[in-house]
């Protein structure tokens, strides 16, 4: 948010994404590893039900970077399907 205030004198934007599990290689190997239990937990208990697709992330980045995103500046968006909602205030907080 700090250098949003700095940049922002220039004219540019800042703001980032915080995504959560995204489906990947080492993600497919988390998921059949021994913490697989784990995340299958929190897909089962979050409010998406799912992991994330880097196509999902890519859509965020393309909002940010395009001219429909031109009021946004200093935010960072926690795309993760819920799942730190349901740590907090639901079924993961146990």
């Amino acid at each position: 948010m700090a250098q949003a205030v700095e940049w922002g004198k220039r004219g540019a934007r800042l703001n980032a994404i915080a995504p959560g599990i995204i489906v990947t290689p080492l993600a497919l190997d988390e998921f059949k590893g021994v913490r697989g239990d784990f995340y299958k937990n929190m897909f089962k208990n979050c409010p998406a039900g799912r992991p994330g697709t880097a196509d999902e992330i890519a859509n965020i980045a393309e909002l940010l970077m395009s001219d429909r995103g031109s009021f946004i500046t200093g935010s960072t968006f926690l795309a993760d399907g819920g799942a730190t909602a349901a740590y907090y205030y639901g079924d993961l907080n146990n």
